[in-house]
């Protein structure tokens, strides 16, 4: 794939069915972090939250990536059984739809960590 510069140009160079299912799974993300920055970030589509990176999806061949952290993978191990995953990266089967109520419960899971994240990180600076 070629260096795009936004998510526009990162979607609209997909084939079906990987264009629909990114294009979804970008509204329903969306849809619970309105006030995401998109962006493309190691060449793939990320949501970017209050400065960090929140989560990236990414089209392939054969599946739709989604990468929301090891955390994540490591909570809904068993949820995520029937798909194959790495460390921070689950792959859902172009040709099974996408489980959108578990993606939601990935997203918000994201974001309580990050919210974690930075209220520890606030919390320690606060110590010093």
């Amino acid at each position: 794939m070629t260096n795009q510069t936004t998510v526009e140009q990162y979607l609209e160079l997909q084939p079906e069915p990987a264009h629909t299912m990114l294009v979804t799974l970008r509204a329903l993300i969306r849809g619970l972090v309105p006030e995401a920055v998109e962006t493309i970030s190691y060449g793939i589509p990320t949501f970017k939250w209050k400065g960090k990176n929140l989560i990236h999806i990414a089209g392939y061949k054969n599946h739709i990536g989604l990468y929301p952290g090891s955390g994540a993978i490591s909570h809904f191990e068993n949820e995520l059984k029937g798909y194959n995953t790495s460390k921070g990266a689950v792959q859902f089967p172009l040709s099974a739809p996408m489980p959108n109520d578990l993606i939601i419960r990935i997203v918000k899971f994201c974001i309580e960590q990050s919210e974690k994240k930075a209220l520890k990180k606030t919390t320690k600076t606060k110590d010093l």
